[in-house]
Parts: C-alpha cells; structure tokens; sequence
C-alpha cells in the first residue's frame, strides 16, 4: 500500500499492504521476520485510525516520539491543530521527545519549534541524527567511530547554512588523498579548510564520492533521509549521497531513523520501556524499517510505530503497527 519511491508517498490506504506484502515475501524466502513475538501466522501489522485521540486518552503508550518535518509543520509553519494536539497530549501525561532526521544539533531542533510557535517546554528534549553524529564523533567511545581518523570530506549545506563542526577536533581537507572519511551533512555544498563552503550541485558532490570510492574510505551520513518537506516542496537530503555512496561500493554509517541506535537515545531520555514507546513518523519510513523488523530480538520490534499516510500533520489518517 506504499507507492514508491518513498518520497512519493500517496494518501488512502497504501502503507499496511506494502509491509504485509514485505512480510509475506520476507517468510517465502525463508528470512525470520519474528513470527511469534511480533506477527502472527496471518499478516496483520496495521490499524487504520483517524487522528491520535484515542491512543491519547487510554494512556496506552507513556513516551511519544515525534517527528517535525511532515509531522508537526512543513518547515515553515505548524500543520493545522498540531500546537494543540501536543497540548493534548501533555495534558494526558504523555512524555513528548522530538526525534528527527536533522543534520543539525538538537539545541537548533528545538529553537527551530519554538519560531513556530510551538511550546518546547512540553517536549523532555530532542534528539536529532546530527546530534547523534556530534556526540558519536566527539566521544569516540565507539569502535567504530574510535578507528575513524580526524580528516574529513564535508559535504554541508550553503543556502540553508553551513554545519558547524567545532569542538570535534576534525581537521577539514579537500584532498581525497589525505581523507579519513566523508562526513556527509547536506547536499549544498563543499567544506573547506578554512570554515567556509564552496557551494555545489548535487551530480557534483556524487562526483566526489566517486572518487572518494576509489581511496575505499567510509562516511559518516548525519541525516539518512533521501528528502525532507519544506512547503511542500521535497528537497534532496544526504541520505540520497548515502544511497549512492553504497551503491559504489562504500561502507556507510547512517546516523538516525530508522537505525535503533536514535531510539535507543530517546527511551534513555524518557526512563521507559520500548514497549510503553510510540514513535509518530511519515509512512515513507516504512521503505527502510522492514529490513530493521526482520530480526525479532531488536529493540525496534518492542516499539510501536505510527505511521501519517502523508505529509498532512497529526489530525489525519494514520497507521498503527499492531503487535
């Protein structure tokens, strides 16, 4: 019931049928998709309801996570009735957290809302991919990330504002040669050694990759979605870098939805249980969770999805995973 490419995410009933049709195939094939914990010998993972009041009011689910873009506003202002809703939801007890695929750090997430006119005091926090991307990079307390190195490729953005990237010890270098990695951030442009950005095309940037996959070094991809809403337009994101990164054969780190590393993030923020967890996103993320859903043991099976049909804000149709 989902049309694709995921961006082009259609409204009516199109989202369940597309992740049952995924299951079913899925089992067909012989791949765990966690039958007897989360889906039943008969395939049906989603409830289809009419806006979030009634989850609300039976106080089912004690953490919301929520997502901005496409949820909450279009990038210039709120969706009709989201300010209220959130209110609402407060109103009930519901411990709120904003989790987005942004580049940028969460402190920007939240000024971001506040513009808006929303109440940020409602949320406990935020957590952002590029938040993530900061801490993960600055830390190094991950195997990963501690083997990484500290040049980089950065590829920011230009029109919609450069990525900071002080206090993280990165030395930025326009050289492939002399690159660790590729820290992908957005898809405007260029960094460069002296702090500013050269702007570029997107086919310009996946040139550099190009090359950046001949020299085998990894990325980093701070925002793992393919577009974002900006009213209601849909502009390129680095996920789509990312995308065409792999595609050449290079190793990716995605940094955010759908990876259990963002969630697991918000449920420390929030002291509950990924069971007692709602997480409000675009049916879109659907493209990528089933592969996160195949193996029962993950946290993300413990944790119930909301899915909107379309970018149309939180009174609309949406789709609840059932367990």
């Amino acid at each position: 019931m989902l049309s694709t490419p995921a961006f082009a995410l259609k409204s009516g009933p199109q989202i369940a049928q597309h992740f049952a049709s995924f299951v079913t195939k899925s089992r067909s094939e012989g791949r765990m998709v966690g039958k007897s914990s989360t889906y039943g010998a008969e395939v049906q993972v989603f409830e289809r309801l009419n806006g979030i009041q009634h989850l609300a009011e039976t106080g089912r689910f004690k953490a919301w996570f929520l997502d901005q873009f496409g949820v909450l506003h279009d990038g210039k202002q709120p969706y009709p009735g989201a300010i209220t809703t959130l209110e609402k939801l407060a109103s009930y007890g519901a411990k709120m957290v904003i989790i987005s695929n942004s580049s940028r750090r969460a402190s920007t997430t939240i000024e971001k809302l506040k513009s808006l006119g929303f109440d940020t005091s409602l949320f406990l926090g935020a957590i952002t991919s590029g938040e993530l991307t900061h801490q993960y990079l600055q830390r190094r307390d991950d195997s990963w990330f501690a083997t990484l190195g500290r040049s980089c490729i950065h590829m920011t953005w230009s029109d919609r504002g450069a990525i900071s990237l002080e206090g993280l010890g990165l030395q930025v270098v326009e050289s492939i040669e002399d690159a660790n990695f590729i820290l992908a951030h957005g898809t405007e442009a260029l960094g460069l050694p002296s702090g500013d950005a050269r702007p570029m095309k997107l086919e310009d940037l996946e040139h550099v990759l190009e090359l950046c996959a001949e020299y085998k070094i990894p990325m980093v991809v701070a925002n793992p979605d393919y577009v974002t809403v900006e009213a209601r337009d849909l502009r390129a994101m680095p996920g789509m870098l990312a995308a065409k990164y792999e595609k050449l054969g290079g190793e990716v780190k995605w940094m955010g939805k759908p990876d259990e590393v963002i969630y697991r993030s918000a449920i420390a923020m929030t002291g509950v249980d990924a069971s007692d967890c709602i997480a409000v996103a675009l049916g879109r993320l659907l493209i990528q969770l089933p592969s996160k859903l195949l193996h029962p043991n993950t946290m993300l099976t413990r944790l119930m999805f909301c899915l909107l049909s379309h970018e149309s804000g939180l009174s609309r149709t949406l789709y609840i995973m059932c367990h």
